[in-house]
């Protein structure tokens, strides 16, 4: 990301109450949170107990759960 010149409003005292940005740029932040955020549900994910199965097993379980539900 560009270095970001962000313009302020400010309350009747002078203190900064809001900030105005460029839509690119809010854009480009939520991606950036966004992206955030998956890494940190990612590590989460990883610190519990994991237990893999085959593509094949989780497929049939997948769809042995369907089935039950219609």
């Amino acid at each position: 990301m560009t270095k970001i010149k962000p313009q302020y409003i400010t309350d009747e005292k002078g203190k900064k109450i809001s900030v105005v940005l460029p839509v690119k740029y809010y854009e480009a932040l939520l991606e950036e949170l966004e992206e955030l955020e998956d890494i940190k549900l990612y590590d989460e994910a990883k610190k519990g107990k994991q237990e893999f199965i085959d593509a094949a097993q989780a497929f049939k379980e997948i769809e042995e759960e369907r089935n039950q539900t219609m």
